[in-house]
């Protein structure tokens, strides 16, 4: 597991900021056109890349018990992930053999998976069971009919999915240990927004935005354009304070804790961050529709206390409520706004500065990644 800064650093930095009235920037400017977020052709190139990555399907705790299944669509394409008897997380292409339907929806536990159209039963290593009437089936070699796998892997408390040849490891290449298996989901949805994914993406990447857009839901209790941003890999980590961290500066630098001074937003290349909040943790998947439409995809899960164990459940729901109906839906509506200003024709290109060194970073992965599939 990749090597990150660990509470005393980051605080530390963070003290060192507000003595100076800095915070972290990046090198470079990146100049972005817009027609990368409503290109067809581009779109079309991101889809092929994201089916040749490993990209965040669920975290593992969405699949608490052997016959545990997440099925939904990813990067246009049909999955299915379960946990077999043998505790092993698979996944496959979810499509009959026989006719191409579905053969699991949602989320549950199933001793197997049947067809609802005609019945043909798979196990859940994806083997082809059993087929109504086989006598009508003459030549029909079970073994060679069974779901169409995909690669899953478990790495830090995330469910991977590669569903084609690999370009590269992804995010895996430089993944740090942040969930807990302690942690439980209490909680998971899904919702559409008319914008093209990046916008989403960038929204939560820097904190520049802060107290202009977010005046009255995070900046009074947050602080404006003070971050600390780490790059490790395709992945980063930005750091947002509250203000209250401020309370450390009277404790002793070696008993200092960060639980609920920050809020943490890891981005795992290329369309998926884990945002570690003060009592709960919500792992947001962007999964491309159109050139214009995203679906987002938010599984939460409970934080630990002090001992170790998930904190109260109503505290989780509070935390993640405020997160939910508050800064989420302004950055949801600037992204969508965005989208719907490009038809003004202002601008050939956006502009990424030093504040925005994780969008930066992202662009740069993004357009090496996507060289080698075009």
């Amino acid at each position: 597991m990749t090597k990150i800064l660990n509470d005393t650093e980051v605080i530390d930095r963070i003290f060192a900021h507000l003595d100076a009235k800095t915070t972290d920037v990046g090198e470079r400017v990146w100049r972005e056109p817009v027609e990368s977020y409503r290109s067809v052709e581009r779109f079309n190139a991101e889809i092929e890349m994201l089916r040749r990555l490993p990209v965040p399907f669920c975290p593992s705790t969405a699949l608490p018990e052997k016959g545990s299944f997440v099925a939904r669509t990813a990067a246009l394409t049909p999955i299915v992930v379960v946990r077999g008897d043998d505790n092993v997380v698979r996944a496959f292409r979810n499509s009959c053999r026989h006719r191409g339907m579905a053969v699991s929806n949602g989320t549950g536990c199933a001793r197997a998976f049947v067809c609802p159209y005609h019945s043909w039963t798979y196990g859940l290593e994806g083997n082809l069971k059993h087929i109504p009437g086989k006598e009508g089936f003459p030549g029909v070699d079970m073994a060679e009919h069974g779901l169409v796998p995909v690669k899953a892997e478990e790495r830090g408390g995330i469910v991977f999915v590669t569903q084609d040849a690999p370009i590269s490891d992804g995010a895996l290449d430089a993944l740090p240990d942040i969930l807990d298996p302690r942690q439980d989901m209490f909680d998971h949805g899904e919702y559409e927004d008319e914008t093209n994914w990046k916008l989403m993406a960038e929204t939560s990447m820097e904190g520049y935005h802060i107290k202009s857009l977010h005046n009255r839901t995070f900046y009074p209790y947050g602080l404006d354009n003070v971050n600390v941003v780490e790059i490790f890999g395709t992945n980063s980590r930005i750091i947002f304070p509250f203000r209250r961290i401020n309370k450390l500066r009277d404790i002793p630098r070696e008993k200092r804790r960060i639980n609920g001074m920050t809020t943490d937003v890891f981005q795992l290349f290329p369309n998926t961050h884990l945002s570690v909040l003060s009592n709960h943790t919500q792992l947001i998947v962007l999964e491309p529709v159109s050139p214009t439409e995203t679906r987002t995809i938010v599984y939460r899960l409970r934080n630990l206390d002090a001992d170790g164990n998930p904190v109260d459940l109503e505290l989780a729901k509070r935390d993640a409520g405020f997160v939910k109906n508050s800064g989420i839906e302004e950055d949801r509506e600037a992204a969508r706004s965005i989208q719907t200003g490009l038809n003004a024709n202002a601008n050939s290109h956006f502009t990424f500065g030093h504040y925005e060194k994780a969008i930066v970073h992202f662009h740069e992965t993004l357009h090496d990644h996507l060289a080698k599939v075009t």
